[in-house]
């Protein structure tokens, strides 16, 4: 368990995750006793953001999967929108087209990886391809243990040259789920969320359970750990991974670019120009 109070999976780290509470919210027991604090952290966030892009050396990608309604629209939209919208791109990742079915299956993540200076949130990512591929069979267990392979060799070499991975899996209960599959049908203003393939996917909920729990064993890594939060409540949710957010950008020691004495030079001229203009 991190200092963040999520569980932290790690190398060889196994779980079950009908042993992880959706509903738990760690040490707060409502949403008005964590408000003190994501008020901290948002300050933290808006003051670490802005070195990140100035200093043009690291990008930051943040991996988000869940079963469907677990809330990554949400909780991206809520914690990044307080960073400077232009350091931050989101990715939505739906059905592959005919073009990226063409490639490999890294490939339609891979063009879309954060050049230096920004952070990219993944709502969903290369992940579905030992997912959903794997539940509905179009993919063996021995090729979803091959493309785990893969998969850690690409997060590495991406690493290597610096583009820090964080991946965060947001844990709902089934029952949850259900609620707000019921909420967007009885709500008109949210009928365009319901989609009915959440229904069909919904049928195969224990197979995804057990395909994600493999992924965990096997792509959960020192450097690139999986972060589970429960989510049932949106606040601690949004709390959850503002913690982790934070944490990562404070652990990369970012620094604004070293200052450049040499632009003095400009600054006569400059002067002179709006002691003119002020003249007018």
């Amino acid at each position: 368990m991190s200092k963040h109070k999520n569980w932290v999976l790690a190398a060889g780290d196994s779980i079950r995750l009908k042993d992880i509470d959706p509903k738990d919210t760690g040490k707060y027991k409502n949403k008005a006793d964590a408000e003190q604090e994501k008020t901290e952290l948002s300050a933290v966030f808006e003051d670490l953001q802005p070195k990140l892009f100035a200093s043009k050396k690291k990008a930051v990608l943040f991996v988000f999967q869940g079963m469907d309604c677990s809330g990554k629209d949400g909780v991206i939209n809520k914690v990044f929108s307080i960073s400077n919208p232009a350091g931050v791109h989101t990715y939505s990742f739906k059905a592959p087209t005919q073009e990226e079915l063409s490639h490999d299956y890294l490939w339609r993540a891979h063009q879309y990886v954060p050049s230096y200076g920004y952070i990219a949130t993944f709502n969903r990512s290369y992940y579905e391809d030992v997912l959903i591929t794997r539940v509905h069979g179009q993919v063996s267990d021995e090729q979803a243990h091959a493309r785990f392979r893969q998969i850690n060799d690409f997060e590495q070499m991406l690493e290597e040259n610096d583009v820090h991975i964080v991946k965060i899996f947001l844990h709902i209960s089934k029952r949850f789920q259900l609620e707000k599959l019921i909420d967007r049908i009885e709500k008109p203003h949210k009928n365009w969320k319901f989609d009915e393939s959440d229904l069909h996917e919904r049928q195969y909920w224990d197979q995804y359970q057990k395909c994600y729990e493999d992924l965990f064993k096997h792509c959960a890594t020192e450097k690139h750990p999986w972060h589970i939060v429960p989510a049932d409540h949106r606040w601690y949710r949004d709390l959850a991974v503002l913690q982790i957010v934070t944490e990562t950008l404070e652990e990369m020691g970012l620094s604004y670019p070293d200052p450049m004495p040499e632009l003095k030079e400009h600054l006569p001229d400059m002067y002179a120009e709006l002691k003119k203009l002020k003249k007018k």
